[in-house]
């Protein structure tokens, strides 16, 4: 039969749409073939996990409110066995101390309206949730913890607060910041190194004769006491304090507007010059300065110290 035009044209278009359809095919089954031969094993290319969120950290917060024991009232720096809240690490307005509050806010005016210090010598972290509810009904931006030294410090080792107390008195009080002040942010300092302070303080006389008066007596007591005895006495303090740093550290990573020291408190070697000259366990101005630069260092850092 002889073929028309119309045949030829009809036959013409579906070669060249026939064509068409077995490069799209072919260009398609390449693309999966690379894919797969880029991998060496024939298996889909699989997502990569999203990073996880970037915390939310203000480095220059404007208004401060600190809790805790005795370093953070200033405890023996000033006047023997008495507070002195203006050498505070936290939120003195002592200016050659130069607290935190005084290197973010600025003049000591500045810094009497817009810090406050909720600490008390003497706490522990039972006491914590409620200073935490007086931090949080001032709407700080920053509020500064430092506490665990007295629950390590009790008239003997056995008496210590347990770390399952610890941990649960610290997490109520995050919980009653949180439930008030949902985005201020939190420092927390590790517990110091009372076996250091220790080791320290023991070789002034005055010192001795003072701790006899009770400070401490956990480590403290008998201070030239160095029998095996006493020796694992001070060990058991250590420990303690190493595991409640542990849970400050634990606790802290759970909230994205909390910032832990990475120990650097407890690290610190405290001299002679940095304790108190009354009572040699207690920091003195110096010591107070020293902690005021730590917390500084900390909380304008980029990113959080590593613990």
């Amino acid at each position: 039969m002889r073929e028309t035009s119309r045949t030829r044209r009809s036959r013409g278009a579906a070669a060249v749409l026939t064509a068409a359809l077995l490069l799209a095919t072919g260009g398609a089954l390449a693309g999966c073939d690379s894919s797969s031969d880029a991998r060496g094993n024939g298996a889909p290319a699989k997502r990569r996990p999203s990073p996880r969120p970037t915390p939310v950290w203000d480095r220059s917060p404007d208004s401060i409110a600190a809790v805790g024991d005795s370093i953070t009232r200033g405890f023996d720096a000033c006047v023997v066995f008495s507070d002195c809240p203006e050498v505070s690490w936290a939120t003195g307005t002592d200016t050659k101390v130069r607290s935190l509050a005084l290197r973010l806010i600025g003049e000591p005016t500045a810094v009497a309206e817009r810090s406050w210090n909720y600490a008390r010598s003497g706490a522990d972290v039972g006491d914590l949730p409620e200073q935490m509810a007086l931090a949080a009904a001032k709407r700080p931006e920053l509020v500064t913890v430092m506490v665990g030294a007295n629950d390590a410090c009790r008239d003997s080792a056995e008496k210590m607060t347990s770390v399952d107390e610890f941990r649960a008195s610290f997490k109520a009080s995050m919980g009653q910041l949180r439930r008030t002040a949902p985005k201020a942010q939190v420092y927390v300092s590790s517990v110091p190194d009372l076996m250091q302070l220790w080791s320290t303080g023991r070789g002034n006389p005055l010192g001795r004769q003072i701790w006899k008066l009770g400070i401490c007596a956990s480590m403290l007591g008998n201070s030239d006491d160095v029998s095996p005895k006493a020796q694992q006495r001070r060990t058991m303090v250590h420990q303690r304090v190493v595991a409640y740093n542990g849970v400050l550290r634990d606790v802290c990573a759970k909230d994205l507007r909390c910032r832990y020291d990475g120990g650097a408190v407890f690290e610190y070697r405290f001299s002679g010059e940095q304790l108190s000259r009354w009572d040699w366990f207690h920091p003195s101005r110096n010591g107070q300065e020293r902690l005021a630069e730590i917390a500084y260092r900390n909380v304008t850092a980029a990113q959080p110290p590593r613990a």
